[in-house]
């Protein structure tokens, strides 16, 4: 369950399949909502209008720019955040039935590459990755519109039978991964590799 990319985001997702909690499956878009709510305090506390609000990337692209440095607090920072919004989007999207925790579950794992605080990075390509990853979020938009018919169509068929089809997690768990990848590439600045289109 590996990405294309050795220095790529990797994402690692236990998904259930069968015996599922119908119950929490049908009520699952009502769960979320404390999550969120998390989320949009933290987005305010921020002041960061971007999709990936939980990711500093702004203070990082300056750091590498002025002193090729990756500091090692804003990495961790941006680690937990990226698994943080793995574990909500795998629960949200119907992959898991683990309630999303503040901490680490080892059912949802996010690998970052190796920067070496920073060494293996091009200290200015944070300056035009946003630009470079344009193409990205365009096929990426596609790709999520193509995971939301796939997650309602889901939920319906999990709500009855209490089991996700095996055709809708591929397609979710690819779209996360390819996300992850994006956000790891022009947010989170930990590769400079540029992301896989593929939802593998």
């Amino acid at each position: 369950m590996t990405n294309s990319g050795k220095n790529q985001v990797e994402t690692h997702i236990e998904i259930s399949i069968e015996n599922r909690n119908r119950a929490t499956v049908f009520f699952r878009p009502l769960l979320v909502l404390p999550v969120f709510a998390f989320i949009w305090l933290f987005d305010q506390f921020n002041n960061d209008n971007n999709w990936s609000t939980l990711v500093l990337g702004l203070p990082v692209a300056a750091a590498m720019v002025f002193r090729n440095v990756y500091p090692s607090w804003l990495l961790s920072f941006n680690h937990a955040a990226l698994e943080f919004s793995t574990r909500l989007g795998a629960y949200a999207l119907l992959l898991t039935d683990d309630y999303p925790t503040f901490e680490r579950n080892p059912k949802v794992a996010v690998i970052f590459p190796d920067v070496e605080g920073g060494k293996k990075l091009n200290r200015w390509l944070p300056l035009v990755k946003w630009f470079l990853a344009i193409p990205l979020y365009i096929v990426g938009a596609i790709y999520t519109i193509i995971a939301v018919i796939s997650w309602v169509i889901a939920w319906i068929q999990t709500s009855i039978t209490g089991r996700f089809p095996s055709w809708a997690s591929a397609n979710i768990l690819g779209v996360i991964r390819f996300w992850n990848r994006v956000i790891g590439y022009a947010v989170a600045l930990v590769s400079d590799e540029y992301p896989s289109f593929s939802l593998s």
